[in-house]
């Protein structure tokens, strides 16, 4: 991020990105290792473009637990058992719920989109579904992933 200051010119100073600095006794987070296909990534574009910042989230309270819901923020509901898996495109955060995130810690995760449209409770947006597919992570992926701390939940958002 370049910032000028008034009267400077065509000076510019390069200011450090807050994301690198961590207040003094908070805990780093780690997301998981989330990918997105690029037709996931051309629909995820086409939502935020047609309603606004979204977020996708998936709870065991759904019956087709390979589809998150894609959701306004001002209406997305985390709550404190949520697990945030990992950031897409344009700000994009993925949750899933506590109970899934057991099943899923050792898996790598993709968004893509279904091939057939949506149109059920999965969701709230768009006439298409978004689907998360999975596979385990290699040994270097596990490690990595242990070593950066915990994964941050609905209830560190809400604090």
């Amino acid at each position: 991020m370049s910032y000028t200051r008034p009267g400077a010119g065509l000076r510019h100073r390069r200011l450090p990105d807050a994301r690198l600095r961590r207040p003094r006794g908070t805990a780093a987070h780690r997301t998981h290792p989330v990918d997105i296909t690029d037709r996931a990534r051309a629909a995820l574009r086409h939502v935020i473009d047609q309603h606004g910042a979204v977020l996708l989230h998936q709870s065991d309270r759904h019956h087709d637990s390979g589809s998150p819901r894609c959701l306004p923020i001002r209406e997305s509901r985390i709550g404190g058992e949520d697990v945030l898996l990992g950031s897409l495109p344009w700000h994009t955060e993925l949750w899933i719920s506590g109970e899934q995130y057991e099943h899923l810690k050792h898996a790598h995760l993709t968004v893509d989109v279904a091939d057939e449209p949506g149109g059920g409770p999965s969701d709230a947006l768009e006439d298409m579904r978004f689907v998360i597919r999975s596979r385990l992570l290699t040994d270097e992926e596990a490690a990595a992933l242990a070593a950066g701390g915990p994964p941050r939940t609905g209830a560190d958002r809400l604090a």
